[in-house]
């Protein structure tokens, strides 16, 4: 009888398993044997690639502005000292160095906008 209810309570623990993987979706397969077999859908770590991309991009402009408005000697002066500082601000002025990028996107800035 120990036996009966042991097998009983493993598959009522498989069961439950079961039913907690197939709440986050699933998939229908046919198997070599032509049988159905619903299958828990994997789960994926995606990696939010849009969000990143927005931020480069986002980044970019704004030391593109930033660069723009004060011009390079200036945004050089403020780099060194925040260079200078704590690491935080060495971590902040590596971000915020110039770059090809954000240097071309800030002199179109003072091409296009020449009060800017």
């Amino acid at each position: 009888m120990s036996d009966a209810f042991f097998e009983f309570d493993n598959r009522i623990r498989r069961i439950n398993r079961k039913r907690v993987n197939m709440a986050g979706g699933y998939v229908s397969v046919v198997g070599e044997d032509g049988l159905i077999v619903v299958k828990p859908r994997r789960k994926r770590a995606r990696l939010p690639i849009k969000s990143f991309l927005f931020l480069a991009v986002g980044l970019l402009c704004f030391k593109a502005l930033i660069l723009a408005s004060l011009g390079q000697p200036v945004y050089e002066d403020r780099l060194d000292k925040l260079r200078a500082g704590s690491t935080v601000e060495r971590a902040g002025a590596w971000v915020m160095q110039m770059d090809p990028v954000s240097t071309a996107l800030a002199s179109a800035i003072r091409d296009q906008l020449p009060n800017f």
